[in-house]
């Protein structure tokens, strides 16, 4: 049940988040405003970022042990 509530999260997760994918201008001006921006670490798009990374992590983990398990 983890397993799954983890993957439908991780799912959901992924598709919150924003297009990055807006050419070189955009990627200029987006690394200049996370550069000199105040909240770095506080906009929406960085928090998705980090619940991707957890969720990530813990989806792969529990696949490896789940693999164990059943082996």
């Amino acid at each position: 049940i983890i397993y799954i509530i983890i993957a439908l999260s991780m799912i959901v997760i992924v598709l919150l988040q924003s297009a990055k994918s807006s050419g070189m201008s955009g990627t200029i001006a987006g690394g200049a405003e996370t550069l000199f921006g105040k909240n770095k670490g506080r906009t929406i798009d960085a928090m998705l970022s980090k619940y991707t990374t957890f969720a990530a992590i813990a989806f792969i983990v529990i696949s490896v042990v789940l693999y164990l398990l059943l082996k």
